[in-house]
């Protein structure tokens, strides 16, 4: 009797220590984008990290309207006439005092490149993505959805 609570009280133990000790979440992962005029999903974005520095590729588009052959017309960069799909929309972001920030974003809808903030929720699963201009007071917010 004796050895079986000490079991269990072991397990208890070894499961909340392993809970406080566990990797904090990244947004490293797939998400789901929300339209901004809509509301509705819009695309499926991996975002990726190497050494410390996070970005992030459009893996598919949700709307009808969202072909596979889609390019961006718009952009001014590199990725002028390049396909939608595949296409990195965000780079050089890095997690600095609990945020993820010192990046850019592009919005393939119009060609423009801004600043980037992102802040991953307590559960890990909502990402608030933030492009702005000058400071992040002038921008605008998206929140992502991690898709499982």
């Amino acid at each position: 009797m004796k050895s079986k609570l000490i079991a269990v009280l072991s397990l208890m133990i070894f499961g909340f220590c392993s809970h406080l000790f566990a990797a904090p979440a990244t947004p490293a992962g797939l998400w789901r984008t929300i339209d901004d005029n809509t509301g509705k999903p819009r695309s499926l974005v991996r975002i990726h990290e190497n050494h410390g520095e996070y970005s992030a590729v459009i893996e598919k588009g949700l709307l009808a309207s969202d072909t596979p052959d889609a390019v961006c017309d718009k952009c001014k960069d590199e990725r002028k006439g390049q396909r939608i799909v595949g296409m990195t929309i965000v780079k050089g972001i890095k997690l600095i005092d609990g945020h993820y920030e010192g990046g850019e974003i592009l919005d393939p809808e119009n060609g423009k490149t801004y600043r980037c903030l992102m802040k991953l929720d307590s559960s890990g699963n909502q990402l608030e993505v933030r492009g702005y201009i000058g400071i992040s007071l002038i921008g605008r917010s998206q929140t992502w959805t991690r898709v499982e």
